[in-house]
């Protein structure tokens, strides 16, 4: 699916303005239908974004007819497919007039946009298949009936947002189906991925009924391409099943991209498609515990303290189900499927011992009300092992304002990026209208 994009031309049309679409036709046509070129003040037709490839001092004087488009406003009008400096001042001009045009400054940025519009668009067409039944009355009742994405208000702002369907399926049935199929069958689809898949010290037992989930899910996705991500109450309803997820979601992303959300967390997983579809930066979930929360923290990980280091207020542990958590290998620099760690879960269930690499990383998620996201530039320092505890390999990451991050967080699930990506996440959430706060 390509963005659809209306070029759109001042009064007096001249020649420039036609070469320059030919150029970004040229560079964008992989991504972005063209429309055919609507002047200034004349109606828009249905379309993700209207492009300029040409600005003119003629913008001062029609503000009105700007505003009047209902639709994000590309500024692109160099050969080199970002915005020429001489349009800077008509684009500060218009943003003073309450207008935010999108102005890229380099080509992959554009390039990033359009994908963004293309997700956009997708996302009207889509849906996301969670496997759930009686959220919050399970294991850890007291924590988990306290989640905003199971609310009906949340799936109502995600439709009225985005456009995206929830459907709901039943995860008790899910794991009945996969506790079925026949190990013969699950054995075969381990002498298809064995030579890919770094085992650590689980039962045979372990690793058939972790595949199993993964045929299973597979199953249901089979034939239904509406489907851009898929999660289960893993945790909560784990009385289900006799394993967990962990490694199914990595096996389904390595094999066709699906993005997956852990504990069924539709907010999280919404993040996580916007980000890596559009940026196509590596990115997963994890719990955040920043140090400030003192015995909150330690206690719900069960360890003693938290690591010795300078500025401890700026610092956060990162970790989740006893790792740091679902990390797909084609983001690891290291990787294994290990033995489960939380106790709610059985005891046949597996977990990921993973890790990104370290350095910069960026935190982010979308606010509960779906009209902004937060998100925080970083550091990923060293990791940190506490045995007999559940956290047996989080991550230890240094934020610029650890109190500004607590008292602006959205959720103790964040989702985590490699590198410094807020540029690219300003010029994006342009394209869903949404408001970044930086922490």
């Amino acid at each position: 699916m390509k963005a659809r994009l209306v070029p759109v031309y001042f009064p007096n049309r001249d020649g420039d303005f036609d070469t320059q679409l030919e150029i970004l036709v040229n560079l964008l046509g992989d991504k972005a239908e063209f429309l055919e070129p609507v002047a200034l003040g004349n109606k828009i037709p249905e379309a993700e974004a209207v492009i300029f490839p040409q600005m003119l001092g003629d913008a001062y004087h029609m503000v009105g007819e700007l505003k009047a488009i209902d639709m994000p406003l590309l500024v692109i009008t160099s050969e080199f497919g970002t915005v020429l400096m001489w349009d800077w001042e008509i684009c500060s001009y218009l943003r003073s007039e309450g207008l935010d045009p999108i102005a890229p400054n380099s080509l992959d940025k554009t390039r990033k946009v359009v994908q963004a519009l293309c997700i956009k668009r997708g996302l009207k067409d889509s849906k996301f298949l969670v496997f759930q039944d009686n959220p919050g009355e399970g294991m850890q009742a007291e924590i988990f009936k306290r989640f905003y994405w199971w609310e009906d208000e949340c799936i109502q702002r995600i439709k009225d947002k985005f456009g995206l369907n929830i459907k709901k399926k039943s995860f008790e049935k899910l794991a009945a189906d996969a506790k079925a199929i026949p190990d013969a069958e699950a054995e075969k689809v381990w002498e298809e991925w064995k030579d890919r898949l770094a085992i650590g010290d689980i039962s045979n037992r372990a690793l058939l009924s972790a595949l199993k989930i993964y045929m299973a899910v597979k199953g249901e996705l089979e034939g239904n391409g509406s489907i851009a991500a898929v999660g289960m109450n893993c945790l909560n309803e784990s009385r289900y099943s006799d394993t967990t997820p962990c490694l199914a979601w990595n096996m389904l992303y390595e094999e066709q991209r699906m993005i997956w959300g852990c504990e069924a967390d539709i907010v999280a997983m919404l993040t996580k498609y916007i980000l890596n579809k559009s940026l196509d930066v590596p990115i997963m979930m994890t719990n955040i515990y920043p140090f400030l929360m003192g015995q909150a923290a330690l206690k719900h990980e069960r360890i003693p303290n938290f690591p010795q280091v300078e500025n401890p207020e700026n610092h956060i542990l990162v970790a989740h189900c006893g790792y740091l958590g679902v990390v797909p290998q084609s983001f690891a620099t290291e990787w294994s499927v290990e033995k489960k760690v939380l106790r709610i879960v059985d005891d046949n269930a597996i977990a990921l011992d993973a890790r990104l690499p370290e350095g910069d990383m960026t935190l982010a998620k979308l606010f509960p009300t779906m009209d902004k996201m937060t998100v925080a530039e970083g550091d990923l320092s060293f990791y940190v092992q506490y045995p007999d505890s559940d956290c047996r390999n989080g991550g230890i990451i240094r934020v610029a304002n650890g109190y500004k991050l607590l008292n602006t967080v959205s959720s103790h699930h964040y989702l985590l990026m490699t590198g410094h990506n807020l540029d690219d996440i300003e010029a994006i959430a342009k394209v869903f209208d949404l408001e970044i706060e930086v922490i």
